[in-house]
Protein backbone atom coordinates (compact mmCIF):
# COMPACT_ATOMS: atom_id res chain seq x y z
CA UNK A 1 0.00 0.00 0.00
CA UNK A 2 1.16 3.32 -0.83
CA UNK A 3 0.65 6.39 0.77
CA UNK A 4 1.84 10.14 0.78
CA UNK A 5 2.72 9.65 4.44
CA UNK A 6 2.31 7.41 7.40
CA UNK A 7 2.30 8.43 10.49
CA UNK A 8 3.50 6.25 13.32
CA UNK A 9 1.79 6.45 16.62
CA UNK A 10 -1.62 7.59 17.34
CA UNK A 11 -1.16 10.01 20.23
CA UNK A 12 -1.25 14.18 20.70
CA UNK A 13 1.53 14.56 18.13
CA UNK A 14 0.92 11.83 15.25
CA UNK A 15 -2.52 12.89 15.06
CA UNK A 16 -1.60 16.55 14.69
CA UNK A 17 0.43 15.85 12.11
CA UNK A 18 -2.14 13.64 10.02
CA UNK A 19 -5.29 16.02 10.65
CA UNK A 20 -2.66 18.64 9.28
CA UNK A 21 -1.86 16.42 6.02
CA UNK A 22 -5.26 15.69 5.73
CA UNK A 23 -6.57 19.25 6.15
CA UNK A 24 -4.21 19.67 3.03
CA UNK A 25 -5.26 17.00 1.16
CA UNK A 26 -2.66 14.45 1.62
CA UNK A 27 -2.93 10.33 1.57
CA UNK A 28 -2.34 9.80 5.22
CA UNK A 29 -1.95 6.79 7.34
CA UNK A 30 -2.15 6.63 10.73
CA UNK A 31 -0.32 3.32 12.53
CA UNK A 32 -1.82 3.34 16.20
CA UNK A 33 -0.42 0.52 18.70
CA UNK A 34 -2.80 0.79 20.96
CA UNK A 35 -4.19 3.40 23.80
CA UNK A 36 -2.35 6.77 23.60
CA UNK A 37 -1.20 8.43 26.63
CA UNK A 38 -3.91 10.65 26.19
CA UNK A 39 -6.09 8.33 28.15
CA UNK A 40 -3.67 9.40 31.13
CA UNK A 41 -3.61 12.74 30.58
CA UNK A 42 -5.07 15.80 32.14
CA UNK A 43 -6.93 16.99 29.02
CA UNK A 44 -5.47 20.73 29.60
CA UNK A 45 -2.47 21.46 26.86
CA UNK A 46 0.87 22.68 28.79
CA UNK A 47 3.39 24.71 26.72
CA UNK A 48 6.01 25.89 29.46
CA UNK A 49 5.24 26.10 33.22
CA UNK A 50 9.20 25.87 34.27
CA UNK A 51 12.68 26.60 32.22
CA UNK A 52 15.51 23.61 32.05
CA UNK A 53 17.21 25.40 35.17
CA UNK A 54 14.06 25.20 36.92
CA UNK A 55 13.05 28.73 37.37
CA UNK A 56 9.36 28.94 36.84
CA UNK A 57 7.50 30.80 33.94
CA UNK A 58 4.17 32.53 33.95
CA UNK A 59 4.53 33.79 30.38
CA UNK A 60 5.65 30.67 27.95
CA UNK A 61 5.94 32.48 25.05
CA UNK A 62 8.08 35.47 26.46
CA UNK A 63 10.15 32.41 27.74
CA UNK A 64 11.84 31.75 23.98
CA UNK A 65 14.97 33.44 23.71
CA UNK A 66 15.87 32.31 27.51
CA UNK A 67 15.00 28.46 26.97
CA UNK A 68 17.06 28.28 23.82
CA UNK A 69 20.27 29.82 25.10
CA UNK A 70 19.44 27.05 28.07
CA UNK A 71 18.86 24.44 25.90
CA UNK A 72 19.74 24.60 22.01
CA UNK A 73 18.52 21.36 21.55
CA UNK A 74 14.86 21.75 22.83
CA UNK A 75 12.74 20.99 20.53
CA UNK A 76 11.09 24.85 21.31
CA UNK A 77 14.50 25.89 20.35
CA UNK A 78 14.68 24.37 16.98
CA UNK A 79 11.14 25.35 16.15
CA UNK A 80 11.22 28.95 17.40
CA UNK A 81 8.25 31.19 19.02
CA UNK A 82 6.77 32.00 16.02
CA UNK A 83 6.19 28.40 14.60
CA UNK A 84 5.33 27.06 17.90
CA UNK A 85 2.63 29.94 18.81
CA UNK A 86 1.54 29.20 14.84
CA UNK A 87 1.12 25.30 16.14
CA UNK A 88 -0.90 26.09 19.03
CA UNK A 89 -3.20 28.22 18.09
CA UNK A 90 -3.87 26.10 15.17
CA UNK A 91 -4.54 23.64 17.51
CA UNK A 92 -7.01 25.53 19.65
CA UNK A 93 -9.56 26.60 16.78
CA UNK A 94 -9.16 23.44 14.76
CA UNK A 95 -10.64 21.40 18.30
CA UNK A 96 -13.12 24.66 18.40
CA UNK A 97 -14.31 23.90 15.10
CA UNK A 98 -15.33 20.02 15.89
CA UNK A 99 -16.80 20.94 19.54
CA UNK A 100 -14.23 21.01 22.04
CA UNK A 101 -13.82 24.71 23.24
CA UNK A 102 -9.83 25.41 25.03
CA UNK A 103 -9.54 28.67 26.57
CA UNK A 104 -6.39 30.42 28.06
CA UNK A 105 -5.73 33.71 29.58
CA UNK A 106 -6.09 36.63 27.69
CA UNK A 107 -2.77 38.50 28.61
CA UNK A 108 -0.79 35.38 27.60
CA UNK A 109 -0.62 34.00 31.18
CA UNK A 110 -0.50 30.62 32.10
CA UNK A 111 -3.53 29.67 34.18
CA UNK A 112 -3.93 26.88 37.17
CA UNK A 113 -6.04 23.62 36.99
CA UNK A 114 -6.96 22.16 40.23
CA UNK A 115 -5.64 18.23 40.44
CA UNK A 116 -7.62 15.45 42.56
CA UNK A 117 -5.25 16.27 45.34
CA UNK A 118 -6.21 19.47 45.33
CA UNK A 119 -2.76 21.19 44.53
CA UNK A 120 -2.85 23.44 41.39
CA UNK A 121 -0.62 22.54 37.92
CA UNK A 122 0.21 25.40 35.88
CA UNK A 123 -1.44 25.25 32.69
CA UNK A 124 -1.72 27.24 28.99
CA UNK A 125 -5.17 25.87 27.37
CA UNK A 126 -7.78 24.24 29.25
CA UNK A 127 -11.42 22.80 28.20
CA UNK A 128 -14.43 25.06 28.71
CA UNK A 129 -15.80 22.40 31.23
CA UNK A 130 -12.54 23.58 33.87
CA UNK A 131 -12.14 26.11 35.93
CA UNK A 132 -8.94 28.18 34.66
CA UNK A 133 -8.15 29.93 38.44
CA UNK A 134 -5.86 33.01 38.00
CA UNK A 135 -2.09 32.42 38.92
CA UNK A 136 -1.48 35.08 41.15
CA UNK A 137 -5.09 35.08 42.50
CA UNK A 138 -6.58 31.54 42.55
CA UNK A 139 -9.31 32.26 45.04
CA UNK A 140 -10.28 35.39 43.19
CA UNK A 141 -14.04 35.67 43.28
CA UNK A 142 -14.41 32.55 44.94
CA UNK A 143 -15.92 32.91 48.76
CA UNK A 144 -17.56 29.00 48.66
CA UNK A 145 -16.12 25.60 46.95
CA UNK A 146 -17.80 22.85 47.13
CA UNK A 147 -15.57 19.57 46.07
CA UNK A 148 -18.19 16.61 45.25
CA UNK A 149 -17.53 12.70 43.93
CA UNK A 150 -20.22 10.15 43.30
CA UNK A 151 -20.80 7.35 46.26
CA UNK A 152 -18.72 4.46 45.56
CA UNK A 153 -16.57 6.39 43.35
CA UNK A 154 -13.11 5.38 44.00
CA UNK A 155 -11.01 7.57 41.68
CA UNK A 156 -11.60 10.88 44.05
CA UNK A 157 -11.01 11.67 47.44
CA UNK A 158 -12.80 15.29 47.95
CA UNK A 159 -11.37 14.89 51.62
CA UNK A 160 -8.25 14.65 50.87
CA UNK A 161 -8.34 17.85 48.38
CA UNK A 162 -10.32 19.99 50.65
CA UNK A 163 -7.51 19.46 53.08
CA UNK A 164 -4.92 20.18 51.00
CA UNK A 165 -6.36 23.07 49.06
CA UNK A 166 -7.20 24.64 52.90
CA UNK A 167 -3.24 24.55 53.24
CA UNK A 168 -3.17 26.83 50.65
CA UNK A 169 -2.69 30.77 52.02
CA UNK A 170 -4.73 32.16 48.98
CA UNK A 171 -7.95 29.94 50.04
CA UNK A 172 -7.45 31.06 53.85
CA UNK A 173 -11.09 32.97 53.51
CA UNK A 174 -12.74 30.78 51.07
CA UNK A 175 -15.16 27.94 52.63
CA UNK A 176 -14.34 24.80 51.06
CA UNK A 177 -17.01 21.89 51.83
CA UNK A 178 -17.10 18.42 50.27
CA UNK A 179 -20.37 16.16 49.59
CA UNK A 180 -21.56 12.80 48.48
CA UNK A 181 -23.95 12.29 45.80
CA UNK A 182 -25.40 8.81 45.02
CA UNK A 183 -26.38 7.74 41.69
CA UNK A 184 -30.24 7.33 40.86
CA UNK A 185 -31.02 3.17 40.32
CA UNK A 186 -27.56 2.23 40.97
CA UNK A 187 -28.50 -1.06 41.47
CA UNK A 188 -29.90 -2.03 38.02
CA UNK A 189 -25.92 -1.34 37.36
CA UNK A 190 -25.37 -4.79 38.62
CA UNK A 191 -22.05 -4.29 40.42
CA UNK A 192 -20.69 -3.24 43.62
CA UNK A 193 -20.71 0.68 43.51
CA UNK A 194 -16.73 0.28 44.53
CA UNK A 195 -16.31 -0.80 40.89
CA UNK A 196 -17.37 2.24 38.93
CA UNK A 197 -14.93 3.84 36.60
CA UNK A 198 -15.98 6.92 34.87
CA UNK A 199 -17.00 5.49 31.93
CA UNK A 200 -19.60 3.22 34.12
CA UNK A 201 -20.68 6.84 35.96
CA UNK A 202 -20.98 8.33 32.62
CA UNK A 203 -23.47 6.09 30.96
CA UNK A 204 -25.93 6.13 34.07
CA UNK A 205 -25.74 10.14 33.66
CA UNK A 206 -26.18 10.23 30.06
CA UNK A 207 -30.02 9.43 30.56
CA UNK A 208 -31.99 12.75 30.99
CA UNK A 209 -34.28 11.41 33.78
CA UNK A 210 -31.46 10.00 35.73
CA UNK A 211 -29.74 13.38 35.21
CA UNK A 212 -32.03 15.49 36.54
CA UNK A 213 -32.36 13.47 39.87
CA UNK A 214 -28.68 13.39 40.24
CA UNK A 215 -29.04 17.22 39.77
CA UNK A 216 -31.51 17.98 42.62
CA UNK A 217 -29.41 15.77 44.79
CA UNK A 218 -26.90 17.50 44.22
CA UNK A 219 -28.49 20.50 45.04
CA UNK A 220 -29.68 18.88 48.10
CA UNK A 221 -25.91 18.06 49.88
CA UNK A 222 -24.10 21.12 48.55
CA UNK A 223 -26.66 24.18 49.00
CA UNK A 224 -25.09 27.68 47.89
CA UNK A 225 -22.13 27.61 46.44
CA UNK A 226 -19.98 29.26 44.07
CA UNK A 227 -17.92 26.78 42.56
CA UNK A 228 -18.45 22.70 42.33
CA UNK A 229 -15.70 20.78 41.19
CA UNK A 230 -16.47 17.46 40.38
CA UNK A 231 -14.55 14.01 38.87
CA UNK A 232 -14.86 14.18 35.39
CA UNK A 233 -17.37 11.69 34.93
CA UNK A 234 -19.61 13.26 31.74
CA UNK A 235 -18.43 10.92 29.02
CA UNK A 236 -16.23 11.99 26.16
CA UNK A 237 -18.10 12.07 23.45
CA UNK A 238 -21.34 14.06 24.66
CA UNK A 239 -20.10 14.62 28.21
CA UNK A 240 -19.60 18.72 27.33
CA UNK A 241 -23.36 18.45 26.66
CA UNK A 242 -24.02 16.42 29.64
CA UNK A 243 -21.84 18.89 31.80
CA UNK A 244 -23.69 22.19 30.27
CA UNK A 245 -27.26 20.51 30.70
CA UNK A 246 -26.28 20.04 34.61
CA UNK A 247 -25.41 23.60 35.09
CA UNK A 248 -28.53 24.78 33.87
CA UNK A 249 -30.37 21.90 36.18
CA UNK A 250 -28.69 22.97 38.84
CA UNK A 251 -27.36 26.26 38.85
CA UNK A 252 -24.03 26.03 39.48
CA UNK A 253 -20.62 26.50 37.95
CA UNK A 254 -19.03 23.36 37.62
CA UNK A 255 -15.02 22.20 37.38
CA UNK A 256 -14.44 18.95 36.15
CA UNK A 257 -11.16 17.63 37.14
CA UNK A 258 -9.09 14.29 35.61
CA UNK A 259 -9.51 11.27 37.46
CA UNK A 260 -7.71 8.43 37.60
CA UNK A 261 -7.48 6.69 34.39
CA UNK A 262 -9.03 6.03 32.37
CA UNK A 263 -9.42 9.94 32.10
CA UNK A 264 -12.78 11.13 30.11
CA UNK A 265 -11.12 14.89 29.46
CA UNK A 266 -7.82 13.16 28.11
CA UNK A 267 -10.08 10.44 25.87
CA UNK A 268 -12.47 13.22 25.08
CA UNK A 269 -9.70 15.03 23.15
CA UNK A 270 -7.93 11.92 21.75
CA UNK A 271 -11.89 11.09 20.65
CA UNK A 272 -12.58 14.34 18.54
CA UNK A 273 -9.05 14.69 16.95
CA UNK A 274 -9.74 10.65 15.41
CA UNK A 275 -13.19 11.52 14.66
CA UNK A 276 -12.17 14.94 12.52
CA UNK A 277 -9.08 13.24 10.77
CA UNK A 278 -11.44 10.29 9.49
CA UNK A 279 -13.91 12.64 8.52
CA UNK A 280 -11.18 13.94 6.19
CA UNK A 281 -10.95 10.72 4.82
CA UNK A 282 -7.70 9.64 6.85
CA UNK A 283 -6.97 6.04 7.31
CA UNK A 284 -6.40 4.48 11.44
CA UNK A 285 -4.64 1.08 11.55
CA UNK A 286 -5.83 0.36 14.64
CA UNK A 287 -4.39 -1.88 16.95
CA UNK A 288 -1.19 -2.45 14.69
CA UNK A 289 2.44 -1.82 15.48
CA UNK A 290 5.46 -1.20 12.94
CA UNK A 291 8.21 -3.52 13.49
CA UNK A 292 10.80 -2.05 11.39
CA UNK A 293 11.71 -1.16 7.81
CA UNK A 294 13.63 -0.84 5.16
CA UNK A 295 16.26 2.37 4.22
CA UNK A 296 18.20 3.54 0.67
CA UNK A 297 20.28 6.46 0.18
CA UNK A 298 19.27 8.21 3.36
CA UNK A 299 15.24 7.56 2.92
CA UNK A 300 12.84 5.55 4.76
CA UNK A 301 11.68 3.12 1.85
CA UNK A 302 9.39 1.09 3.38
CA UNK A 303 7.91 -0.38 6.69
CA UNK A 304 6.21 -3.45 7.82
CA UNK A 305 3.77 -4.01 10.60
CA UNK A 306 2.81 -7.20 12.91
CA UNK A 307 -0.60 -7.35 11.00
CA UNK A 308 0.69 -7.15 7.33
CA UNK A 309 3.40 -9.41 7.70
CA UNK A 310 5.71 -9.22 4.83
CA UNK A 311 3.54 -6.67 3.12
CA UNK A 312 5.18 -3.68 3.26
CA UNK A 313 3.62 0.29 3.37
CA UNK A 314 5.27 2.96 1.70
CA UNK A 315 4.91 7.05 1.55
CA UNK A 316 6.77 9.60 0.38
CA UNK A 317 7.40 10.90 4.03
CA UNK A 318 7.17 9.09 7.79
CA UNK A 319 6.22 10.57 11.01
CA UNK A 320 7.83 8.84 13.61
CA UNK A 321 5.81 10.14 16.85
CA UNK A 322 5.78 6.90 18.87
CA UNK A 323 6.59 7.94 22.35
CA UNK A 324 8.81 7.34 25.33
CA UNK A 325 9.52 4.79 27.67
CA UNK A 326 5.72 4.60 28.25
CA UNK A 327 4.82 4.24 24.88
CA UNK A 328 7.33 1.63 24.32
CA UNK A 329 9.12 4.23 21.39
CA UNK A 330 12.11 3.86 23.48
CA UNK A 331 13.74 0.95 25.02
CA UNK A 332 15.78 0.91 28.37
CA UNK A 333 18.67 -1.24 28.74
CA UNK A 334 20.88 -1.16 31.76
CA UNK A 335 23.97 0.88 30.13
CA UNK A 336 22.33 2.26 26.98
CA UNK A 337 18.49 3.42 25.72
CA UNK A 338 17.54 2.43 22.22
CA UNK A 339 15.03 3.50 19.91
CA UNK A 340 12.88 0.78 19.71
CA UNK A 341 11.57 0.38 16.25
CA UNK A 342 14.47 1.35 13.63
CA UNK A 343 17.34 1.82 15.78
CA UNK A 344 17.81 5.45 14.96
CA UNK A 345 20.70 8.05 16.66
CA UNK A 346 19.97 8.88 20.29
CA UNK A 347 21.43 11.87 22.22
CA UNK A 348 24.31 11.12 23.85
CA UNK A 349 23.40 10.12 27.73
CA UNK A 350 24.24 12.35 30.55
CA UNK A 351 25.82 9.29 32.22
CA UNK A 352 25.84 5.35 31.00
CA UNK A 353 24.84 4.67 34.97
CA UNK A 354 21.70 4.00 35.21
CA UNK A 355 21.46 5.05 38.75
CA UNK A 356 22.37 8.89 37.32
CA UNK A 357 18.84 8.33 35.17
CA UNK A 358 16.71 9.22 37.64
CA UNK A 359 16.41 10.76 41.04
CA UNK A 360 15.62 8.73 44.71
CA UNK A 361 12.37 10.20 45.05
CA UNK A 362 9.58 10.06 42.70
CA UNK A 363 8.48 13.37 43.67
CA UNK A 364 11.41 14.64 43.02
CA UNK A 365 12.29 18.41 43.09
CA UNK A 366 14.89 17.77 40.57
CA UNK A 367 14.59 16.28 37.07
CA UNK A 368 14.30 12.74 36.50
CA UNK A 369 17.34 12.25 33.00
CA UNK A 370 15.68 9.46 31.91
CA UNK A 371 12.49 11.33 30.27
CA UNK A 372 15.27 14.31 28.76
CA UNK A 373 16.13 11.09 26.70
CA UNK A 374 15.80 10.50 22.88
CA UNK A 375 15.83 10.29 19.44
CA UNK A 376 18.45 13.16 17.93
CA UNK A 377 17.14 15.30 15.12
CA UNK A 378 18.72 17.78 13.28
CA UNK A 379 16.39 21.66 13.14
CA UNK A 380 14.02 20.38 11.15
CA UNK A 381 13.37 17.56 13.16
CA UNK A 382 14.77 14.96 10.69
CA UNK A 383 16.81 11.95 12.58
CA UNK A 384 19.67 10.32 11.62
CA UNK A 385 20.57 6.32 11.39
CA UNK A 386 24.38 5.82 12.23
CA UNK A 387 24.89 8.64 11.58
CA UNK A 388 23.17 9.65 8.40
CA UNK A 389 19.93 11.61 8.10
CA UNK A 390 17.10 10.28 6.92
CA UNK A 391 15.78 13.00 5.05
CA UNK A 392 11.65 11.52 4.62
CA UNK A 393 11.61 11.20 7.95
CA UNK A 394 10.92 13.22 11.20
CA UNK A 395 9.84 12.69 14.70
CA UNK A 396 7.66 14.39 17.05
CA UNK A 397 6.37 14.21 20.90
CA UNK A 398 7.87 12.22 23.47
CA UNK A 399 10.71 10.29 21.18
CA UNK A 400 12.68 13.71 20.95
CA UNK A 401 15.68 14.22 23.54
CA UNK A 402 16.50 17.48 24.84
CA UNK A 403 13.41 18.36 27.42
CA UNK A 404 11.72 16.73 30.14
CA UNK A 405 7.85 17.35 29.42
CA UNK A 406 6.83 16.44 33.04
CA UNK A 407 9.23 18.85 34.48
CA UNK A 408 8.99 21.61 32.31
CA UNK A 409 5.05 21.18 32.16
CA UNK A 410 5.86 21.23 27.85
CA UNK A 411 4.47 17.72 27.09
CA UNK A 412 1.67 18.41 24.99
CA UNK A 413 2.70 21.96 23.31
CA UNK A 414 5.70 19.98 22.44
CA UNK A 415 3.65 17.43 21.00
CA UNK A 416 1.41 19.65 19.23
CA UNK A 417 4.07 21.81 17.57
CA UNK A 418 6.48 19.70 16.52
CA UNK A 419 3.36 17.22 14.91
CA UNK A 420 2.65 20.50 13.68
CA UNK A 421 5.87 21.26 12.31
CA UNK A 422 6.42 18.05 10.60
CA UNK A 423 3.26 18.46 8.86
CA UNK A 424 4.06 21.48 7.46
CA UNK A 425 6.93 20.44 6.29
CA UNK A 426 5.68 17.09 3.88
CA UNK A 427 2.94 19.78 2.78
CA UNK A 428 5.96 22.43 1.67
CA UNK A 429 7.39 19.47 -0.18
CA UNK A 430 4.42 18.21 -2.05
CA UNK A 431 3.56 21.64 -2.90
CA UNK A 432 7.31 22.15 -3.86
CA UNK A 433 7.31 18.49 -5.92
CA UNK A 434 3.55 19.94 -7.94
CA UNK A 435 5.37 23.29 -8.57
CA UNK A 436 8.56 21.81 -10.77
CA UNK A 437 6.30 19.00 -12.14
CA UNK A 438 3.98 21.71 -13.76
CA UNK A 439 6.75 24.57 -14.29
CA UNK A 440 9.98 22.67 -14.26
CA UNK A 441 11.87 25.13 -16.28
CA UNK A 442 10.91 27.62 -13.36
CA UNK A 443 11.92 25.26 -10.83
CA UNK A 444 15.21 24.74 -12.31
CA UNK A 445 16.12 27.94 -12.46
CA UNK A 446 16.30 28.54 -16.16
CA UNK A 447 13.50 31.36 -16.51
Amino acid sequence: MKFDNIIIGGGVAGLTCAIRCAQAGLKTAVIAAGQSALHFSSGSIDVLSRLPTGAVTHYPFNEFETLANQSPGHPYSKLGVDVTHQAIDWYQQTMKNIGIELHHQPDGCNHLRITPMGTFKATWLSQSTVHPFPMFEPAKALHKIALVTIDGFRDFQPQLAADNLRLLPQFANVEITTATVALPNVELMQRNPCEYRSIDISRVLADDNKLQRFASAMKNAIGETDLVVLPAVFGNGTGIKVIKKLEQLTGYQLCEIPTMPPSLLGIRLEDAMKSYYKSLGGLILAGDEVTHGEFENNQLQRIFTRHHGDMPLMANNYLLASGSFFSRGLHAERHHIEEAIFGLDIAPLISTNHQHWYQSQFFSEQPHQFLAMGVETNQHLQPSLNGNTITNLYCAGAILAHYNPIFEGSGSGVAISTGYHAAQSMIALRDNYASSAIFPSLAEGNI
